[in-house]
This record gives structure tokens, C-alpha cells and sequence, in this order.
């Protein structure tokens, strides 16, 4: 009977829906419905002696939560000490006079919380009954700070290493020169920190940062969740009253300024194997202006995302890089707007032409009503998912403290953007992209890039990675008259021992170590003459990839799939000369002299592998075999180092690969030469 019931059941509803759809005349568009109302909650407010105002807004559908901390200082220049704020901030919740770091991370841990510190505040988040606790020790962290000599020196250790990888980083270059050309180095959005400020950073420094700027005179607190706003005011008091202010300082700064003219201002990374191009200049918008819905439509329609016109035009379209984006930043201080894109090196100033162009098309041409339509629905769509996030109702909420904003301000935030025009967002482009008045900020390889962007027409200034200007980089260096592949390779296997030791060589058996993201793995290499090649790729004692030429084929082994080596492949392989891979490569062609981590370099180009020599040493520094995939050439970079002597011929210990994403750093744990390798390894 029962299964009798359900099947009833299931049969209605069936029935149902088909009467339901039988009623929807699909030939016509659904009417849209009325635009969403959007709260933020009821909002009661108060301040403290100390100058603190918290701002409390009740949201009962779930018991949890969320406090933000914020410090609204002005931003200031820190010179000679850069970094110090955020040494400071970071050194902020490991131990306060009150409780040891270990007992405060446990605490934290056992509630199932979350709480942060930074240089301009801190932010929490727990369940409802965990609140009063969890908003202690943020009060505590915040107050009662204590910076130890040991956790100073583990932190300043940290940047140092962070600031060692990101060196060679062209995306982190990139940005640094650009903030330090748009702003100014002596401005405090302008200046970077570097390994030489850091080293000038005292424990002092921070503990004065911390007694002159962390200081609740500028402070929000915001509390949004399942609470009871005349309860936590009394928690709130009780918790931040005696939080002692002070003086801090406030520094005044002129406001950037744009260029007279479109120029673009150039950064030779010689390592750079595509060019980061941005398209900046600075704006006066902030938050509330009477312009300010406009803006954010028209950037929608210029690149906000996916569907913006730069997306389309570069990626969609000319296939240049894989996105280009644009983005207006409202301030109190500064605004920027800003176009930007990494790009393949041959299209840089292809790309330069096409990004300008579309700038100067929603300036003087009037968009049409239907792409005004989509991204008012598509804007709107988005901001009404962030408003439903306890992080997005905090900023609002502060927001329209920090910028004197009417209460209503985002219950009305949809209808102003409705109210945009056609005639709105055009003016607003013009208004704010400068097109004319921008800089074109490059960083890429000159020897690949300049030669074209020379001919786009726009003044050239020259740039070094701390945004020093320099002179115009060497594009290319003459390679001596009579110097060839083969000159360069024999050179090469001088350096390394010597054609007769070389010659002497019948195997070799490699193994080396790394690890990704924590795991090690372990590469196992073994090569016989004249081509027999092994390589076994190996984690935690189980083999994950296996590459086996025997001299007349081949096959790939990777999760228990086979794969044999295709015609290519396998001619490629038998073209190899020997255990030593280079001797093959006299056969290729001596292309360039181009520098290498500073140290000029010959580059011989041998089928699809650029291969880079030292000119002083003649040893090896890199290779770069280049490969078709779906979306154009792709490039695997192997670097090699820390040359050392085995059975009297030199090997690179330090093996670094790139592959995509991805670093692997091989480190060289045992060379052997003409032992170990038998003829079952390449079966």
C-alpha cells in the first residue's frame, strides 16, 4: 500500500509539471522581475572615549558572527624602513601580555574560529556562542600586543625569502615599477619594500609603529550577525574602552599626477618570455559621486570580465593572451584606472594598438541599448550575491561611515545604476579613461618587444626593475666573426672535461630529488651510447611516469597506461650523439648573444631547443624546448647550476624546470659514470 502511495504521488507530480508547461508560452521572453530589495540589517551605532565607533548590525539567519577591525589612518611614507607596517601587523596575535601565542592559536582552534591581525586591524568570525570569547582576544591582540626578539627574527626571515623568490618574478616587477611611476617612490603607494629596507628594520621600529599608528583615534568596529545589540554594546565597552589612544600623525600628500602625453615607459627583463603590459592613469572618483554608477558600467563594458570588450578583442578574438581586464579604484586619495594584459612577445605592440583602441572606442562612440541592458543585469546580478556575504554587509558598513554616505545609500545602490544612460557612460569614459593622458607601462624582453614598439609611434622612456630610469637596453650583441655552433659546443665540452674524457663516457646514472607543494619525488636518469635513454619519475617509492628509448623505439609509461613514442619521437631520439646530449648540438645553429641572470650567453638553436652557454665558463645555463599545444607554442625552461666534478667531467648538481605553473627544483644527490646502467633498463 505504501508503495502503491508513492507511486501515486510521483505520477502527480509528473502530471503537473506537464500542466505547468503547458501554460508557458515559450515563443516570448519571461518578464524580468522587480529588482531585488536589498538591507543590510538594522544598524545601531555608538562610539567609545577613545575615539572608536562600532557599528552593529543584527542578522539572525544563522548563529555565527563576524567583527572587523579597522584603522582608518591615512596612509603614510615609511622610507628607509619599508615593510615595517607590515612586519607589525603580521607580528600582531602571536602572544599578548595575557596569554602565550600557543595558548591563543589553541583557543582559537578549539571554538572552530578564525581571528586576524594586520597593520590597519584585525577581523574575527565564530559561532554566536563562542562570540564573547572570540571578541576578547581580538580585543586583547589588538591592545595588548607583545613583539618578541624570536618571532621578529622568523618574520623578517620570511620576507627576506619571499623577497629572494619574487626577484626574477615579471608580474611582481611589473606591478612594483608601475605603482613606483603612477605614484611616485616617494609616495606611500609608490615606494616597495626590498631586502635592503628590511635589513633596516630594528624591533624598535615596529613596536613604534605599532605605539604611534595602531590606535582605536580612527578605529571601526563592526559587528555583524546573530547578536543582541544592547548586550554586545556592553561587551564591546567592557572589551575596548580602556584601549588607550594617541597622536597619530596626519601627513598630507599631493596627488599624483597623469602625464601630459601617452608614452610608454619600458622595463627590460631579459628572462621575461612574455610582456606584462598595463595602460594606467589616476582618476578622481570616489565613492558617492554623482558619476560614480556610471564609471563602474562603463568599465563593465570595457573589461570588467569576461564579457568586456578587452576580453573579446585580445583573447576572443586575436588569441594575444589568455585575458585582458580593466578596473576603475575609487579613493579618497588617488583613483586609478587601469587596462592590463600579459601577452605573447611577438604581439606586444599589436596588443598595445588593440587595448588603446578600444579605450578610444567607448570614448567617442555611444554604446548601443542592449549592451547597456546585459551589464546593468550582469552588474546587478553580481552585487546582489556580494551583498549576501557578512564580509561584503561589513565594508558596506563602513563605507558609508568612512565616506559620509546617506544610511540608504546601497538600498538604492540598484536603482542608480539603473538610472545610468547611454550619454552617462560616455562622458564617464571620457572623463576617467584617459587615453591620451596614460602611461603604457611594459615589462618584457627588449630584444624581442622594442623593435616594434618603436613603431607605434609613442615617446619611449626606459626604466630599471626598481623604476630608476635607465638608458635605452642593448638590443643585440655582435657574435664574433667565425664563431659557429660547433665552436661554441667544442667550447662547452672543454669546460666540462674534455673531448677524451667525454668520448670515454658509454653511461651515465643520475638521480636526483625534489618536491611538489611537500611531496618529494625522485628522478632517476640513465643514458647509454650512442641513444639509449631511461627516466623514471618516482613518489614516495612508487613509480608515477617512466620515458624508455632503446635506440630504435620507445614508449611512455604514466598510471599504468602505455604510450609509444610516435615517428617524431623517435627519430628526435636517434639523433642524439652520445650519454652527452650537447654533442649533437653542433649540428645546430649559433642564433644570438643574449644575457642570462646578468652574464651574457650564446644561444644555439637545435631543432625546437634554445640552449644557452656561458661566454666566460662555457657551461651550460639553460635550455628552453619549445612544443605545440592547443592554444599556440608552449615553452619548458630547464636552468642548470652548481656545476660539480664526477670521474673528472663536471655536472650540473641544481636542475630547475618550469612547466607551466609548476617549479620543480631537481637537487643531485648521485652522479655515477660507466656503472650501473644495464641493458634491462632501457627494456
Amino acid at each position: 500500500m505504501e508503495m502503491k502511495t508513492k507511486i501515486l504521488s510521483i505520477i502527480t507530480i509528473v502530471i503537473m509539471s506537464f500542466a505547468i508547461n503547458a501554460q508557458i508560452d515559450r515563443s516570448k521572453m519571461p518578464k524580468p522581475g522587480p529588482d531585488p530589495i536589498v538591507k543590510l540589517g538594522k544598524t545601531v551605532k555608538f562610539s567609545l572615549d577613545n575615539g572608536i565607533k562600532v557599528i552593529m548590525v543584527e542578522n539572525h539567519k544563522l548563529p555565527r558572527v563576524s567583527v572587523t577591525l579597522t584603522i582608518d589612518n591615512k596612509p603614510y611614507y615609511k622610507g628607509k624602513i619599508a615593510g615595517v607596517s607590515q612586519i607589525m601587523g603580521s607580528l600582531l596575535g602571536r602572544g599578548t601580555k595575557n596569554i602565550t601565542k600557543d595558548e591563543f592559536n589553541e583557543k582559537v582552534d578549539f571554538m572552530g574560529a578564525n581571528i586576524n591581525f594586520f597593520s590597519s586591524g584585525g577581523s574575527a568570525r565564530s559561532l554566536k556562542k563562542y562570540f564573547p570569547e572570540v571578541l576578547g582576544l581580538l580585543a586583547d591582540g589588538a591592545k595588548n600586543a607583545i613583539f618578541s626578539k624570536e618571532e621578529f627574527d622568523k618574520e623578517v626571515a620570511i620576507i627576506l625569502e619571499s623577497l629572494k623568490a619574487s626577484e626574477k618574478d615579471i608580474p611582481t616587477i611589473a606591478r612594483r615599477v608601475e605603482n613606483a611611476l603612477v605614484f611616485g617612490k616617494n609616495h606611500p603607494y609608490g615606494e616597495f619594500i626590498s631586502k635592503e629596507t628590511i635589513h633596516n628594520i630594528t624591533l624598535e621600529d615596529v613596536k613604534n609603529n605599532y605605539d604611534t599608528y595602531y590606535r582605536p583615534n580612527n578605529g571601526y568596529l563592526i559587528i555583524i550577525g546573530d547578536i543582541n545589540p544592547t548586550k554586545t554594546k556592553k561587551l564591546v565597552t567592557d572589551l575596548f574602552a580602556d584601549w588607550t589612544k594617541g597622536n597619530v600623525p596626519n601627513i598630507e600628500f599631493d596627488k599624483p599626477k597623469n602625464v601630459s602625453a601617452t608614452e610608454i615607459n619600458f622595463v627590460n627583463m631579459p628572462n621575461a618570455k612574455q610582456s606584462e603590459v598595463v595602460v594606467v592613469n589616476t582618476v578622481d572618483l570616489t565613492l558617492g559621486d554623482k558619476d560614480y554608477y556610471a564609471a563602474l558600467i562603463a568599465n563593465s563594458i570595457l573589461g570588467g570580465g569576461g564579457s568586456g570588450r578587452l576580453f573579446n578583442n585580445l583573447r576572443e578574438d586575436k588569441g594575444y593572451t589568455y585575458g585582458c581586464y580593466s578596473s576603475i579604484r575609487q579613493s579618497r586619495n588617488t583613483g586609478v584606472f587601469r587596462a592590463a594584459a600579459s601577452v605573447r612577445n611577438m604581439v606586444t605592440d599589436s596588443s598595445i594598438v588593440e587595448i588603446q583602441k578600444e579605450i578610444n572606442k567607448i570614448r567617442t562612440l555611444k554604446i548601443s541599448e542592449k549592451e547597456l541592458k546585459d551589464t546593468k543585469e550582469e552588474y546587478i546580478g553580481s552585487f546582489v550575491m556580494d551583498i549576501q556575504k557578512p564580509t561584503t554587509a561589513a565594508s558596506y558598513a563602513l563605507n558609508i561611515e568612512l565616506y559620509n554616505l546617506p544610511e540608504d545609500f546601497y538600498a538604492n545602490y540598484i536603482k542608480n545604476i539603473n538610472a545610468v544612460t547611454i550619454d552617462d557612460v560616455q562622458n564617464t569614459a571620457i572623463k576617467y579613461f584617459k587615453g591620451d593622458n596614460a602611461r603604457i607601462i611594459i615589462t618584457g624582453k627588449g630584444i624581442d618587444v622594442l623593435k616594434n614598439l618603436e613603431k607605434t609611434g609613442y615617446k619611449i622612456r626606459y626604466f630599471d626593475k626598481k623604476g630608476i630610469p635607465t638608458e635605452k637596453p642593448e638590443m643585440t650583441l655582435p657574435i664574433p666573426d667565425g664563431m659557429t655552433a660547433a665552436n661554441v659546443i667544442d667550447t662547452y665540452i672543454e669546460a666540462i672535461g674534455g673531448k677524451e674524457k667525454i668520448m670515454n663516457i658509454q653511461t651515465i646514472m643520475m638521480v636526483a630529488n625534489a618536491n611538489i607543494q611537500g611531496t618529494p619525488i625522485v628522478l632517476t636518469s640513465k643514458k647509454a651510447a650512442p641513444n639509449k635513454t631511461s627516466q623514471v619519475i618516482s613518489v614516495m617509492g612508487n613509480t608515477m611516469s617512466k620515458t624508455v628509448f632503446n635506440g630504435e623505439y620507445g614508449y611512455q609509461e604514466a598510471r599504468g597506461q602505455k604510450m609509444d613514442m610516435e615517428a617524431t619521437q623517435i627519430e628526435e631520439a636517434k639523433n642524439s650523439i652520445g650519454p652527452i646530449d650537447d654533442i649533437a648540438y653542433r649540428n645546430g645553429k649559433l642564433d644570438r648573444i643574449e644575457p642570462v641572470e646578468d652574464t651574457n650567453c650564446y644561444v644555439v638553436i637545435y631543432n625546437e631547443i634554445e640552449i644557452f652557454y656561458n661566454i666566460q665558463t662555457g657551461l651550460k645555463m639553460k635550455e628552453i624546448k619549445t612544443t605545440k599545444g592547443p592554444n599556440g607554442d608552449i615553452e619548458f625552461p630547464t636552468s642548470f647550476s652548481e656545476y660539480k666534478t664526477v670521474s673528472g667531467i663536471k655536472f650540473p648538481f641544481k636542475i630547475a624546470q618550469k612547466m607551466g605553473p609548476m617549479d620543480l627544483e631537481f637537487e643531485v644527490q648521485e652522479i655515477k659514470v660507466n656503472t650501473e646502467v644495464t641493458e634491462e633498463d632501457f627494456k
